[in-house]
């Protein structure tokens, strides 16, 4: 699965650098594992969730929250958001 991109990761990490690992750590984890649907993309991550039409999963013990529209015919993964817990509170989708 390709992750588009890795560009938001990095600036949310400049901002928050105690999440700076854990997302590089998530990203190779998908970048490394081809995933059909959304079963086996829950047996890789545990924490992940269907919000809408968004998956979201739980980063560095659920401190931060990445939203993320997948594409599994294409194996493409769009990062749409990066949150803090607090913020994703206030999140619609």
């Amino acid at each position: 699965m390709r992750v588009i991109s890795n560009k938001r990761l990095v600036d949310f990490a400049a901002l928050h650098p105690e999440s700076a690992v854990a997302l590089q750590v998530w990203r190779k984890c998908i970048e490394s594992n081809p995933v059909g649907h959304f079963a086996a993309l829950k047996s890789l991550f545990r924490s992940v969730d269907r919000v809408g039409r968004f998956c979201v999963f739980d980063i560095c013990g659920n401190r931060f929250r990445l939203v993320a529209a997948v594409h599994f015919d294409r194996q493409l993964l769009f990062v749409r958001h990066i949150f803090t817990h607090a913020e994703y509170d206030r999140w619609t989708p």
